[in-house]
């Protein structure tokens, strides 16, 4: 027969070992995580798509980051092929220093957790793909948090995972430019 001093003892023990083990839970999930922090309803317009970009769709829902992903010493992210040229892909002139650049330099945006608020300003990032790596400058933040609007070509926000790179990063590293999208690693440098 168990004693109501040993149920109470048991329960004690078995409420602790929950609470310990969804705190570790809690913890170790937290790590890392990005999660998005809201979502833009989508709004379509005058989609400019000669880079087949993804236009926003009515109704549909596209998810917002402030955060993006850890950086490591080889941190994972999408690479895509992105012109700093005026009255090309990126608009207006770069935010970090209000000028266009050549497609030829090596120059990238980051998604907005990975520019952090400009913290990342002309800092040069080092980008490997394909065993090639590239030094290029962070000049403009790819927004993960606005889109579907007019300024932004009624393309929906970034992914928070994005470096968008001009061409002469592409030839530097040997990609394919008709892919205009690849898997690469990126590190402060």
């Amino acid at each position: 027969m168990v004693t109501a001093s040993a149920l109470a003892t048991m329960a004690i023990f078995l409420l602790v070992a929950l609470s310990t083990s969804h705190i570790v839970s809690s913890l170790r999930s937290g790590v890392g995580v990005c999660r998005a922090n809201g979502y833009l309803p989508g709004k379509s317009g005058n989609c400019e798509k000669s880079k087949n970009p993804d236009c926003c769709e009515d109704g549909k829902r596209y998810p917002q980051y402030h955060c993006s992903p850890p950086v490591t010493v080889a941190t994972k992210a999408i690479l895509m092929l992105n012109s700093f040229e005026k009255g090309k892909d990126g608009g207006g002139p770069s935010e970090c220093d209000n000028a266009y650049q050549s497609d030829e330099e090596m120059v990238v945006m980051l998604s907005t957790g990975w520019f952090k608020s400009m913290a990342r300003r002309g800092h040069r990032i080092k980008i490997t793909a394909n065993g090639n790596s590239v030094y290029s400058k962070v000049v403009d933040e790819c927004g993960s948090v606005y889109g579907c609007n007019d300024y932004h070509n009624y393309e929906p926000p970034c992914a928070n995972n994005i470096v968008n790179a001009s061409l002469g990063v592409w030839n530097v590293l040997g990609l394919d430019q008709n892919v205009s999208m690849e898997g690469i690693t990126w590190s402060d440098e």
